[in-house]
């Protein structure tokens, strides 16, 4: 048995069963023809009535996940809960509209199924993680074997349980608990999966796509991030900072998106600086489920340490620590929010995923500066650009090598496509592109 913590009270909330990944992939594979067979509207309606579940079932999940990972309430209920309600709507209202073929000459192009989908999904966000992964891939008529992280499991098995209250038949989405290795590494390199969908660290994805190889089975990776926060001089430092840090600090800062490095013009740093700090202290750390609270504590001990050690290599390669050493509470796998200043963007801290409340202030001397600083590092996911004129954030914006990019806090798009370039991996998440994602183009030459 595989104990789940709540990370605010250090306390056994629950535990799970590792589970048989060569069963769990059986049955999908059996399940997977009479699901695909039914009509795009049948599988809408199920899909709509898991909604109505989810929707209903929304408060006890914010509860669930804010004790298994730690979010503070209003965060577990609007963002941990109500994103992916929000995400399963955008898939319902895609597959309620008639599929045509592309018409490409004499060919007609068509998108099917690519069968049986192995899921993994990490526990920052767990339930809107695999969300992300399972409603796409339902929706285009696959079946899907999930591994959730053995630290925030338990959102899992209550969608388990919703998915077959909605009416969707046995063997379609299949829950295996377990570690990485060997339950996630058995899923990633069991022949009977056509697709993997995986979320998580770099070094993680690595492997699991070298055990996907072994079957040439098709990838998808959705891993880490180290995004640039692009304040331009003409812009509106007070919003800019304020939601820089926001975003930075959102779920703890265990956010794969989080804008963990400020760069900001030298000659406003010492304001933004402050600006950010003051900014950082109104975050009060604690009990997730006191309404005062906006930062809970971090999902594990193990992740606790990795942060703490990070701060200490910041300050041993010579940044400065403007914000931080906050009390927290005595119990409980918390960090308060860090600022560092005089960061040097090729410190550790400015280019390594902390996965914690630590932000990086970073200077650039003009604006191709900014932009080539925003790019030096191996990641590509996502980035935030600030500017009074949206035509000149836009193509400071499209210069930047990610997937995403935010201008002037424009706000996060269920139905836009998801993923990053580089070491953030490969692959959509997300509305149409999500769906696409799922399925295998075949030509019919007339």
């Amino acid at each position: 048995m595989i104990d789940v913590i709540n990370p605010a009270t250090e306390q056994v909330i629950g535990t799970v069963s590792p589970g048989d990944v060569a069963a769990a992939v059986a049955a999908a594979r059996a399940a997977q023809p009479g699901w695909a067979a039914l009509p795009r509207a049948e599988r809408a309606a199920r899909l709509r009535a898991l909604h109505e579940g989810l929707s209903a079932a929304a408060p006890e999940l914010a509860e669930l996940i804010s004790a298994e990972m730690g979010a503070p309430l209003p965060i577990a209920r609007k963002v941990q809960v109500g994103l992916p309600l929000s995400t399963l709507a955008s898939i319902i209202e895609l597959l309620e509209k008639p599929e045509e073929p592309e018409r490409v000459g004499n060919s007609e192009i068509y998108r099917e199924p690519v069968g049986v989908v192995g899921a993994i999904t990490p526990w920052n966000y767990p339930l809107h993680q695999t969300v992300a992964k399972v409603a796409p891939a339902l929706a285009a008529g696959n079946t899907v074997v999930h591994k959730p992280s053995e630290v925030a499991p338990l959102s899992a098995d209550r969608l388990a349980e919703l998915v077959r209250a909605a009416g969707i038949p046995d063997g379609v989405y299949n829950v295996v608990h377990g570690h990485g290795d060997p339950t996630g590494a058995q899923l990633a390199g069991h022949p009977g999966i056509d697709l993997v969908s995986f979320t998580g660290s770099t070094v993680a994805g690595r492997k699991v796509a070298a055990l996907a190889a072994a079957n040439v089975t098709r990838v998808a990776l959705e891993l880490g991030g180290k995004s640039a926060n692009v304040i331009l001089p003409d812009a509106d430092l007070a919003a800019a900072v304020k939601v820089g840090v926001g975003n930075c600090l959102l779920n703890s800062g265990q956010t794969c998106t989080a804008w963990t490095r400020m760069l900001v013009p030298e000659s406003r740093h010492d304001e933004a600086v402050e600006l950010a700090v003051a900014a950082a202290a109104k975050y009060t750390v604690g009990d997730p489920s006191a309404p005062q609270t906006r930062l809970g504590p971090l999902a594990s001990a193990a992740q606790r340490d990795r942060v703490l050690g990070y701060v200490q290599r910041g300050l041993a390669d010579g940044a400065t620590m403007a914000f931080g050493g906050g009390a927290v509470p005595p119990v409980g796998y918390y960090v308060a929010p860090v600022i560092f200043t005089g960061v040097d963007p090729d410190a550790a801290i400015a280019q390594e995923e902390i996965f914690g409340p630590v932000l990086s202030i970073i200077r650039y001397h003009d604006e191709d500066d900014a932009v080539r600083i925003a790019n030096a590092t191996k990641y590509g996911l996502a980035g935030a650009v600030w500017s009074a004129s949206r035509e000149h954030a836009l193509a400071v914006a499209r210069r930047l090598r990610t997937g995403q990019v935010d201008i002037n806090g424009g706000a996060f798009n269920p139905s836009a496509p998801f993923g990053g370039v580089g070491h953030s991996g490969y692959g959509r998440e997300l509305g149409r592109y999500g769906y696409e994602e799922f399925t295998a183009v075949k030509a019919i030459q007339l």
